[in-house]
């Protein structure tokens, strides 16, 4: 057991983001049979499945909560920003779509300025343009092909930021489990009409795929709702950005996607913005 909490907790980043890394890689390799609709609302209710040895005992009393209305808001907001991560992972390569998810830290202050009124200093400002420089430097395709997947990309980073502002509010009452209970119990239901009419139904050896997605990204989410339990996020922000290099390899080594010297330098732009908008927060 490691007592050291900032040790503790980025461990617990690290093994969530190569547990991100690992649906990313299940993702693709469904993408070819099953819609995007259909991995999202599978990926929820058999998430549940995973969750149900707590649920059976824990109970009622740990599943009761006053913040029903943050769950319902946290679950519609994730789902959609999960069907366009998932899109984004199935049409991208592995390490753009991980730079795709890691660009959220620059949404979030300029939802904060336009929801909450915070002011965005110089040092924020500057990540943020330095963010994403790195993004257009990394994501730029060779062919008109990539744009679509592109902005849908960015747009679940932009809906994901928002809710993880939702985390941070129930944080202090609501336990990991808790939240990701109600995430994959709501997320369920919202996904559930999208699904229904783009259903084509899972066979064979894609149900095993089903169930190791949705493993994977349960405990994706439980071990980062541990991890900022112990420490603050704007100490183990930089470790999120493990993601980035985890899927650069997963892709190289699994289907050859390339590691150029304009993929490398969009990755170090996009995580010394990462840094600086985490400095400048601090």
């Amino acid at each position: 057991m490691i007592a050291n909490p900032l040790l503790q907790g980025a461990l617990l980043i690290l093994l969530s983001e190569w547990a991100l890394v690992a649906s990313g890689i299940i993702i693709r390799q469904l993408s070819d049979t099953l819609p995007t609709e259909v991995l999202v609302f599978l990926r929820n209710s058999l998430g549940l499945l995973w969750l149900l040895p707590w649920i059976i005992r824990r109970g009622q009393r740990e599943l009761r909560t006053r913040r029903i209305h943050l769950h319902l808001l946290r679950a519609l907001v994730g789902v959609t920003a999960m069907s366009c991560l998932y899109y984004s992972w199935a049409n991208l390569s592995l390490s753009q779509a991980a730079l795709l998810k890691q660009t959220a830290p620059f949404f979030m202050p300029l939802i904060a300025f336009f929801w909450l009124g915070e002011r965005i200093n110089a040092a924020v400002r500057w990540a943020i343009l330095i963010g994403f420089l790195g993004v257009m430097v990394i994501l730029q395709p060779a062919s008109g092909g990539f744009e679509a997947a592109v902005l849908i990309g960015l747009a679940g980073a932009a809906l994901g930021a928002t809710a993880k502002v939702c985390i941070r509010a129930m944080r202090t009452t609501e336990s990991p489990q808790r939240i990701v209970f109600y995430f994959a119990l709501f997320g369920s239901l919202f996904a559930a009409i999208p699904a229904w009419q783009n259903w084509v139904m899972p066979v064979g050896v894609d149900w095993i795929w089903l169930l190791a997605l949705a493993a994977a990204s349960t405990l994706a989410q439980l071990l980062l709702s541990r991890a900022y339990g112990l420490v603050g996020a704007g100490v183990l922000g930089p470790f999120t950005y493990a993601s980035i290099p985890f899927a650069a390899l997963a892709g190289w080594w699994l289907w050859d996607e390339s590691l150029g010297l304009a993929t490398l330098a969009g990755m170090a732009l996009v995580m010394l913005g990462g840094l600086l908008a985490l400095k400048g927060k601090g």
